[in-house]
């Protein structure tokens, strides 16, 4: 990152990101003669109301994600570009008839990014496409395992909106008395939120608003082409397996193995948003899985598991695909949580011997830049006490301690939700702080964990699938919205936006999230069969979720024949996978290999779904990888833009499809693929 790159003006040799970080150090001179509005005028009508209209766009792009394949890009980039987008625009005409009475400021825009980016977070620790939905009858009914009444919840838009109410305002309390120590002391980078402050703060220079205008073009017009793609899509896709979406590219013979282009531009511009290496992890995941492993189980039917199970059974081939994908999930999960509190401890120790030998008096500063100087004034400026932040998440814990077992899930007791919001800050630390060190957000390795917590002190006959499930949800919630937080503070702290703006920025996004996240969700729940594994929306967190969850309770004796011993050899593996990468890490100079390295979490994912969405990644990949060789500076400035524009083109199309399913309108054409012996038996068929 720019951030902690040194700069050298006498140096002729100096790097491309050398001019970054230099260009970097002299912001705040650049805006020395703008004012800076205080808090309450950084939170403007005008940016809630940008906020609002982005948040529904953002929360149909995350719940598309979320029920296809669960991975979602970091869309900090696309809130911040549109945000500056529409009240640019808004600010100009204004302008032009001499009624603009406040200019556009980069403190508006941040708090526009920091709502948006609040709402859409919400709807995926909302758990509407893994815990909540793992409560359904729907997930229930295919894993078999635990289908009883008492572990099952209808799912309702009432009492979901209520139960996020109630767990997702918790962690925006739970690390606010840290902001300073971890922002200004430990001077954690926090990638994406700087990131998003070098951009925001780019649009608001005169340089910057020229670059502004050309992603913001670029932008549209990919979203043009996404959404008119995907709507021509639709008029081939009457019926099941017909369409573009289930064009066997490979053979039918693959196709078959879930190896397939399905032309989804959603999961190219993902790709394109994704480091080259998850991309690869996730093809590399699927021909382990789809192409070696299950084929060769398969063949042992009748043997390890029964042959006459269905193919959506617990116990039979889809135990297999459940729990070696929690497994791998786990140990990566569990290695990075012990590695980030190692690394953590050391740091802090490392940093607080430092702090004592060279900053005896208030950290001496004389030695800080003009920049770090405005910036710690304005972050200082407006507090937020330690005894509001305390009360604030003893209050609302109280709260949801005493709504969430008597009134949403009986089947989880107080004493449960005690011991979480015990633990909780502990862990919203330990998450915000790896967050700020690698970008890297453990939230739902967290939340697994309390599944399998929970669940196993409750117990199958008093409903401890319900019971894990709802504790993944007070987890996730907290740890989550705590490392967010923290990256708009980080964000606020390069922008001079106060943190009081950045707090009640959050706490308006988060709101938004809570309404927005199950009315969205719900509008493709009743459109669509959410969480059937062969539909448009599978949704495989919830299963996988499920999963985790009856192994809390049952133990390992449910599992199928062998299927203990691969999970545990998965389990070790991904440790292993991950201490080699840290290892070749150290030696990086030497070698440069850790890079090339596949990520087990990103491996576990096609466990479950298949290569289709993986394929669609690379060639994402791909697209960025050529640009990138013929003109690096355009594919670094504008490929962000065309990603988000794919993105939001295609996911945008979900809500007139939709509302068209919903009025029971079909599409006119079924492009399906038949083999030539099929094909010949049907065209018999229809000549008799």
């Amino acid at each position: 990152m720019a951030s902690t790159t040194k700069t050298d003006e006498n140096n002729p040799s100096v790097t491309e990101v050398d001019h970054e970080s230099d260009e970097a150090a002299a912001m705040e001179r650049v805006f020395s003669n703008t004012e800076v509005p205080s808090w309450r005028n950084q939170i403007t009508f005008r940016a809630i109301i940008t906020s609002f209209i982005l948040s529904i766009v953002f929360n149909f792009i995350v719940c598309k994600l979320n029920l296809t394949t669960g991975i979602i890009p970091s869309l900090n980039v696309a809130a911040g570009l549109l945000g500056f987008f529409i009240l640019k625009t808004w600010t100009t005409l204004l302008n032009k008839f001499g009624l603009l009475k406040h200019p556009f400021t980069r403190q508006e825009n941040t708090v526009i990014q920091t709502c948006v980016v609040a709402s859409s977070g919400i709807a995926f620790s909302s758990g509407t496409a893994s815990y909540l939905l793992g409560m359904s009858s729907m997930v229930a009914s295919q894993l078999e395992t635990g289908n009883t009444p008492i572990n099952v919840k209808k799912l309702s838009p009432g009492w979901m909106i209520g139960y996020l109410f109630v767990v997702s305002f918790v962690g925006l309390f739970s690390i606010v008395p840290l902001r300073r120590m971890m922002i200004m002391k430990l001077k954690l980078t926090y990638p994406s939120g700087t990131a998003t402050a070098y951009l925001i703060n780019s649009f608001h220079t005169p340089k910057g608003a020229k670059l502004a205008k050309r992603q913001v073009s670029v932008l549209f017009k990919s979203f043009s082409f996404s959404f008119v793609w995907a709507f021509f899509q639709w008029f081939f896709a009457a019926g099941d397996d017909c369409g573009f979406a289930s064009f066997p590219t490979f053979g039918l013979k693959a196709y078959a193995q879930r190896f397939y282009f399905d032309f989804s531009s959603t999961y190219v511009g993902v790709g394109m948003i994704c480091p080259y290496m998850v991309n690869i992890s996730l093809l590399i995941g699927a021909i382990m899985s789809w192409g070696i492993m299950w084929p060769l189980i398969e063949a042992k039917k009748g043997i390890w598991y029964s042959a006459d199970l269905s193919a959506s059974s617990l116990h039979g081939i889809q135990g297999y695909r459940v729990f070696l994908a929690v497994a791998t999930m786990l140990g990566d999960g569990l290695f990075h949580v012990v590695y980030m509190a190692i690394m953590m401890l050391f740091t802090i120790i490392k940093t607080g011997s430092k702090k004592v030998e060279s900053l005896p008096q208030d950290e001496n500063r004389s030695q800080l830049t003009f920049d770090e100087q405005k910036r710690n004034e304005y972050f200082t400026k407006d507090q937020i006490s330690t005894f509001t932040a305390l009360g604030g998440y003893i209050t609302l814990a109280i709260i949801s301690i005493f709504i969430i077992p008597n009134f949403i899930f009986p089947q989880i007791k107080w004493y449960h939700m005690l011991v979480a919001y015990i633990i909780a800050p502990i862990l919203a630390f330990c998450n915000a702080y790896g967050c700020g060190l690698t970008d890297w957000s453990l939230a739902s390795n967290y939340g697994k964990l309390a599944i399998l917590i929970f669940s196993g002190w409750a117990g199958m006959g008093h409903g401890g699938i319900i019971a894990g499930l709802a504790a993944c949800g007070v987890m996730m919630n907290i740890v989550s919205t705590a490392s967010d937080l923290m990256q708009d503070f980080k964000t606020g702290y390069l922008t001079l936006s106060s943190p009081r703006s950045m707090f009640f920025s959050q706490v308006i996004g988060t709101a938004m999230g809570c309404v927005m996240s199950p009315l969205v969700f719900w509008f493709f729940y009743r459109a669509y069969s959410v969480g059937d594994p062969d539909g448009s929306y599978p949704a495989p967190y919830g299963a996988l979720y499920r999963g985790i969850a009856v192994l809390g309770v049952e133990g390992l004796g449910a599992l199928p024949h062998n299927c203990l011993k691969l999970s545990i050899w998965f389990f070790v593996g991904a440790i292993l996978v991950n201490l080699l990468t840290v290892v070749l890490k150290r030696y990086e100079k030497r070698f440069g290999v850790y890079r090339f390295i596949p990520s087990p979490m990103c491996m576990a994912i096609p466990f479950y779904l298949g290569a289709y969405f993986a394929i669609d990644m690379c060639i994402g990949s791909l697209i960025l990888f050529v640009w990138e060789m013929k003109n690096k500076k355009a594919a670094k400035e504008l490929a962000p833009a065309v990603a988000s524009g794919m993105i939001c083109g295609d996911s945008l199309w979900g809500i007139p499809a939709a509302v068209l399913a919903m009025a029971g309108v079909k599409a006119p054409i079924c492009m399906k693929f038949l083999s030539a012996s099929v094909n010949k038996r049907v065209d018999g068929f229809l000549g008799s």
